[in-house]
C-alpha cells in the first residue's frame, strides 16, 4: 500500500469535509440572517387588534403569522408561518417548511370553532376531515359527512395518520391542550403535512376569540371578507354592551357550571365567559379571581358562595331540574334553583352531541351577550327570544 498516497487522500478528504461543514454553517447563518431581517422588517402591517394568542403581519408578497403559546401552560413558545400565494414566487430566505401556499383548498379541522369560521367565510366545503363528527352542529357539514366527503381522522395520539395521508390535506388546523400535543403533531409533520395550532379557546376576550377568523381569511385569501365580518361583530358587541351599561340599574349575581363527582371546576374571573357576564350587566361570583385554567373547588365551598347567586348558567349537559337534583340534592336548596332562574346553553344541539354555542358562538359573541342580557335584564329588550340558551324547567 502506498502510505503517502493514503495519507494524502485522507488529508484531502478531511479538508473537503471541513469546507463542506463551513459552507453549511455559513449557509445556515445566511438563512438565519435573512429570516431575522424578514422578521425585524418594519414594512409589515399588523392586522390583529384584539386577540393575544396570534399575530398576522402583511409583508410585501406574503403574510407572516405567529401563533403564541398555543396551549395551556405554554411559555415563550412562538410558531411562525408564512402564507404565500400559489401563483407567486417564493420570497428569498423563507424556509419551505414554514411556508403554506394559499388559498388553501383542502383542510382538516380538529375543532368545531374552526368549522364555524370556515362556514362564515363560505369555505365549509373545503373541509375533508374532522375530529369527532358527532360533535359538529353545522347541517351542511353533517350532509357532507353522511355523503362520505368528510372523514373522521381521530384525535390526539389516536389520530389516523394513514387516513390523513390518503386525504392529503393542504393543512391540518389543530388545537393543543398541553405540551404533549407537540409530540404527535411532530409525527404528522414528518409525513409532509402542514400543521397550524389554533389557540382561539385560550383567548379571554370574546372579540379576541372572534378575531381568529382573520387567520382563516388569510389562509383562503379572503382577508377583506374576514375583516368585514369581524368589524361588524365589534360594532354589534360594543353597541349592545354600551346600551346595557347605560340602562341596567342592577347587577344580578351569576353562578356557572356543575360539579363533576366531588369537584366543581370554576371558570376564573379573567375568563371569556366572565367578561361576557360583566358586559351583560351581571356580576360573576368569581370575578375577583385570576387563572389560566379552570379552578377546582370542593362542592361545599362553591355552595356557600352560590347561596348569593340570582341566576345559574351553563349547567353541564342538564336539560331538566330533576337532573340537577340527581347530581347533588343540596343544589335544589339554592335560591336561584328555587326561583327557577336556571338557563343552559343547549338550545341549538344535535342528538349526537353537537352544540352550536361552542361552534358559531365563537364567531358571533354578540349573540351570547344578547342572550345573557335578555335573561338578566329582560326589561331592556322588546324581543326576549333566546338564541343559544333555554330555560331549564
Amino acid at each position: 500500500m502506498n502510505t503517502s498516497r493514503y495519507i494524502s487522500f485522507k488529508s484531502n478528504r478531511s479538508c473537503l469535509t471541513f469546507l463542506f461543514l463551513l459552507f453549511a454553517i455559513c449557509n445556515a447563518c445566511n438563512r438565519k440572517s435573512v429570516k431575522e431581517t424578514l422578521n425585524n422588517s418594519s414594512s409589515g402591517i399588523q392586522l390583529i387588534t384584539k386577540a393575544q394568542r396570534f399575530k398576522i403581519e402583511k409583508v410585501d408578497g406574503y403574510f407572516r403569522v405567529n401563533i403564541i403559546n398555543p396551549w395551556q401552560g405554554a411559555d415563550n413558545i412562538n410558531m411562525e408561518y408564512y402564507l404565500v400565494r400559489r401563483d407567486s414566487v417564493l420570497p428569498a430566505g423563507l424556509d419551505s417548511a414554514d411556508v403554506i401556499f394559499v388559498p388553501v383548498k383542502n383542510i382538516v379541522c380538529m375543532s368545531t370553532t374552526h368549522v364555524a369560521m370556515l362556514a362564515a367565510l363560505g369555505e365549509e366545503n373545503t373541509i375533508s376531515g374532522v375530529s369527532g363528527p358527532g360533535y359538529i352542529y353545522s347541517e351542511n357539514l353533517q350532509k357532507n359527512i353522511k355523503a362520505g366527503l368528510v372523514a373522521d381522522v381521530g384525535y390526539d395520539s389516536g389520530i389516523n395518520k394513514e387516513l390523513i395521508l390518503t386525504i392529503s390535506p393542504d393543512l391540518i388546523m389543530m388545537y393543543g391542550i398541553g405540551s404533549e400535543s407537540a409530540g404527535y403533531v411532530g409525527k404528522i409533520r414528518e409525513l409532509g403535512i402542514k400543521v397550524v395550532f389554533n389557540a382561539d379557546y385560550l383567548e379571554t376576550d370574546p372579540l379576541g376569540k372572534a378575531e381568529w377568523i382573520k387567520l382563516f381569511g388569510a389562509l383562503y385569501c379572503k382577508e377583506k371578507i374576514a375583516d368585514s365580518i369581524f368589524q361588524s361583530e365589534i360594532r354589534l358587541y360594543d353597541n349592545l354592551k354600551a346600551y346595557i351599561s347605560g340602562n341596567a340599574t342592577e347587577r344580578p349575581k351569576v353562578l356557572l357550571g356543575l360539579p363533576y363527582k366531588d369537584t366543581w371546576y370554576v371558570s376564573p374571573g379573567n375568563s371569556f365567559i366572565s367578561k361576557i357576564i360583566t358586559d351583560a350587566g351581571g356580576e360573576y361570583l368569581w370575578n375577583d379571581t385570576e387563572s389560566s385554567v379552570s379552578m377546582p373547588f370542593g362542592i361545599e365551598n362553591v355552595y356557600l358562595r352560590a347561596l348569593t347567586a340570582d341566576f345559574w348558567f351553563n349547567i353541564g349537559s342538564i336539560s331538566t331540574r330533576s337532573e340537577i337534583e340527581a347530581v347533588d340534592p343540596r343544589l335544589t336548596k339554592l335560591p336561584c334553583f328555587l326561583k327557577g332562574n336556571l338557563y343552559n346553553n343547549n338550545r341549538r344541539t344535535t342528538l349526537k352531541g353537537g352544540n352550536d354555542y361552542w361552534e358559531s358562538g365563537t364567531v358571533f359573541p354578540h349573540l351570547i351577550l344578547k342572550d345573557f342580557a335578555n335573561i338578566l335584564h329582560p326589561e331592556l329588550f322588546r324581543n326576549n327570544d333566546l338564541f343559544y340558551y333555554k330555560k331549564i324547567k
